[in-house]
Formats: structure tokens, C-alpha cells, sequence
């Protein structure tokens, strides 16, 4: 077995990243205070083609040093755009029939594997801040919520591996259904 050259890598340029078509997924960042979890944000989001990012409240935005450090140039990719209320953003989305869900523990929440996509329907996966989660107010507004199913004495994850298990775990259904 042999490692790859970069070079080997069949990589898109800027440009035939811009004209893909796009994975059914929209990401709503709210009140994420750690520039390097939006930056990995970025980054997962550019390996899986997803539509657009949404920013808000105190989420930093590029360009930004220290998001340019883990997004690693996934800022001129990814389709992005700050808004101040998430409830709006998410209010926006369901008006446009995207299915809004909270990444959270909540009583009846869908754990990830049990969560089922349908075929031609948007989701959009809403992400709260790195301490209190995501807010009440997004919760009750989304269209449910997924939970991550975790073993051990934290029950928490960080929000940049979360996002990147939620989002690898959806990519997968819609693209390879069983």
C-alpha cells in the first residue's frame, strides 16, 4: 500500500468547486465563539460539497488569521453568509421547505442512526455554541432535532466534531442509500 501524492488527488479547483452540484446540506453556525471550530467547519464542509454555510450572532467570519488556519482556503469554496439571529435564518429556511434540524440532546430527539433522509429534500443542521448548546428558542423552532449517542461520562462533543460526524453520517444516506 502506497500513501498519495497530493498531485494524485484528482482536487477541484476554486472555480469547479463553485459549479458543482452541491450536497443537500446547509450548516447554521450560531454563536460560535472558537475561530479554529469554524474553520473545521469550513473544511468539512468543502470535503463534502455542502451548499452554504450560515454564520450568526457572535460567529466570526473570514476573512480571519485564525479561521484561515484549520479552514485552510475552504473560506473562498463554501458558500457562506452572516446573519445576526439564527431564528431568523432558521424561520428563513423552513419558509423555503428546508428541514431544520438542532444538533443537541433533547427529550425525543432522533439518534443519529436512526435518523432516515428522503430523497430530495434540503436540510439544514443547526450548531449552537461551544458551552450552552444550541439556544431554547432554535430548538423549539427546528423541525426536530438529531442526537449524537455517546457512551461516556461527557456526553459532550466538540462542535467541529460534531458537525463533522453529523455531516459525514447524512452526506453518506443521501449520496449511498442502501
Amino acid at each position: 500500500m502506497r500513501k498519495l501524492e497530493n498531485s494524485e488527488l484528482d482536487r477541484k479547483s476554486i472555480e469547479d468547486f463553485k459549479m458543482s452540484d452541491k450536497t443537500s446540506l446547509i450548516l447554521v453556525l450560531d454563536d460560535i465563539r472558537s475561530l479554529h471550530n469554524i474553520g473545521s467547519v469550513f473544511r468539512t464542509a468543502d470535503a463534502f460539497l455542502i451548499e452554504k454555510i450560515y454564520l450568526c450572532g457572535i460567529t466570526a467570519t473570514p476573512p480571519n488569521k485564525e479561521i484561515h488556519k484549520t479552514a485552510l482556503g475552504a473560506t473562498e469554496t463554501v458558500s457562506w453568509e452572516h446573519r445576526e439571529s439564527v431564528l431568523d435564518v432558521i424561520t428563513e429556511l423552513k419558509q423555503e421547505n428546508v428541514l431544520t434540524l438542532a444538533i443537541e440532546q433533547v427529550e425525543s430527539a432522533t439518534f443519529l442512526q436512526d435518523f432516515k433522509v428522503e430523497e430530495n429534500q434540503k436540510y439544514a443542521l443547526v450548531f449552537g455554541n461551544e458551552v450552552f448548546g444550541v439556544s431554547q428558542d432554535a430548538v423549539q423552532l427546528c423541525d426536530g432535532c438529531i442526537e449524537i449517542p455517546q457512551l461516556g461520562t461527557k456526553h459532550s462533543l466538540n462542535i467541529s466534531v460534531s458537525a463533522g460526524i453529523v455531516v459525514w453520517d447524512l452526506f453518506q444516506k443521501l449520496k449511498w442509500p442502501n
